[in-house]
């Protein structure tokens, strides 16, 4: 498996591709999870809103999102991995990959904040999230915020998370999502 990682706006992604990922984060957190709630929540559709995927050819892996909460601080949400490709490090590239781009923003690193499924707070804490109020819990799943202060110089955040990289997947570029033309969607894409 050699995964690429896209970028894009949700508005600017073709059909096939927004399905796949909404598909994946369904799958994990309405029926895995045993979890019936709203999840197309409306902020996907936001300015600013991004999100970020790992495919390999038409499957997506993992994805997250990408929210602008103020000019100073940004939300990851949404982390879904398909069971596939659970334990195989590429939630931990698609994580760094998120703080890389939020750390390189022109007006300089931002403060990254996150709800984190109880259970997933020390695997969030190894990229330099702390822990930000009380446990909560939302649609019967118990969450604790969480924050990962603004870098106040160049943070290596990729060595906070070596202990939970597998070293499957080479470090890489992220691709900005270019949309196929209507003539390149079909049904055999899905």
């Amino acid at each position: 498996m050699s995964p690429e990682l896209y970028l894009a706006a949700p508005a600017d992604l073709d059909a096939a591709t927004l399905y796949r990922i909404l598909r994946l984060r369904v799958d994990v957190f309405v029926v895995e999870q045993q979890c019936p709630y709203p999840e197309l929540d409306g902020r996907d559709l936001e300015p600013g809103t991004r999100w970020l995927w790992a495919a390999d050819g038409g499957q997506v892996l993992a994805t997250l999102r990408i929210l602008r909460e103020d000019a100073r601080t940004a939300r990851i949400g949404r982390v879904a991995t398909a069971r596939s490709a659970r334990s195989t490090g590429i939630a931990t590239l698609l994580m760094r990959r998120a703080l890389d781009i939020l750390d390189s923003q022109p007006e300089g690193g931002l403060t990254v904040v996150l709800d984190a499924q109880s259970p997933l707070a020390g695997w969030y804490q190894r990229f330099g999230f702390e822990l930000a109020g009380a446990e909560f819990v939302e649609d019967g799943i118990s969450h604790l915020p969480m924050r990962r202060p603004s870098p106040a110089g160049p943070r290596d955040h990729h060595h906070l998370a070596r202990q939970a990289d597998h070293g499957l997947f080479p470090a890489r570029d992220v691709t900005e999502y270019a949309p196929k033309s209507k003539d390149d969607v079909s049904r055999r894409n899905l």
